[in-house]
């Protein structure tokens, strides 16, 4: 399952998710600037300490009206060196109004951290949801992840078995999970420029590879990827859906049209769009009855 480019040149070029676009900074402005709209605009409990570490926060935007709210958590992007929570909640609104509340998990960042404390604090924030999250109108048995790029991988490594008993939960505390345009087998990244601030050797780089770590329990996936992705950012979508499938696990992954590895996340802010219309079918799925609480209470 491991890439078929061995080339450093083809792989660096492959991993180089900026090149597919003109500027990056563009949308980095977009997530920046629509988060701060969102901050404005929609009632939000900020900064919760999930743990003792400066940078172990995360922000609660509730839905109006409901005391047992489904939950999106997300995990941001930036090649595990960029970006925070300020930047990554745009969704919220759009989620909210459809009676999901949204959870944004900060975490530390490369090359300060290594991948492992990232993903112990991705893991050590569902426990902190699972144990607190009723008491700020969430229901700890309605946790879908998600996460973007390398918040695609820290989403996968959440969604990964062997880790929630050590944690007091249990083997299914999250429900399903959203990777979009993600990294699921690292084993690559040592070969590349990405692995200046990963520090990655070929075993780390598999031990935190979700593609060789899948859930103990069935669980639901969904996974999409951007028309302008790389062939390989492409293929690490594919081979995570081909292994979830050998596992007898559901799963949907599909291409998203007009969009590039940047954009296509902001799609989470349209109403129609076929990444929001995905997730609320994910979270019908995960209901009982089928029927997600509105926002205002209604059913």
């Amino acid at each position: 399952m491991s890439s078929i480019i061995s080339d450093r040149e083809d792989l660096d070029r492959q991993y180089n998710a900026r090149a597919t676009v003109a500027d990056v900074n563009i949308y980095l402005d977009a997530y920046r600037k629509e988060s701060e709209r969102i901050f404005r605009t929609i009632p939000c409990i900020r900064d919760l300490a999930y743990g003792p570490g400066q940078d172990e926060k995360l922000d609660i935007f509730q839905v109006p009206g409901v005391q047992n709210a489904p939950v999106f958590v997300f995990f941001h992007g930036g090649y595990w060196r960029l970006l925070s929570k300020e930047d990554s909640c745009f969704m919220a609104e759009n989620f909210t109004a459809h009676g999901i509340a949204v959870v944004v998990v900060n975490y530390s960042l490369a090359p300060k951290a290594k991948l492992q404390k990232m993903v112990s604090q991705v893991r050590n924030s569902i426990a902190w949801l699972w144990q607190n999250g009723l008491a700020h109108g969430l229901d700890p048995d309605r946790i879908v992840v998600a996460g973007s790029s390398a918040g695609g991988h820290l989403a996968g490594m959440a969604l990964s078995g062997g880790w929630q008993e050590s944690h007091g939960l249990p083997q299914d505390v999250i429900k399903a999970g959203f990777g979009v345009s993600g990294l699921y087998d690292l084993t690559p990244i040592p070969k590349t420029h990405v692995n200046e601030w990963l520090g990655l050797d070929d075993a780390t780089a598999r031990e935190m590879s979700p593609l060789f770590h899948l859930p103990e329990r069935s669980c639901r996936l969904v996974l999409a990827f951007a028309e302008i992705d790389t062939d390989e950012f492409k293929r690490q979508s594919e081979i995570y859906r081909a292994a979830w499938e050998a596992s007898g696990f559901p799963v949907i992954c599909f291409e998203v049209p007009c969009s590039n590895h940047f954009n296509v996340i902001l799609d989470w802010q349209k109403p129609d769009s076929s990444m929001t219309l995905s997730i609320l079918r994910l979270f019908d799925e995960i209901t009982p009855d089928g029927k997600r609480s509105k926002a205002g209470g209604a059913v």
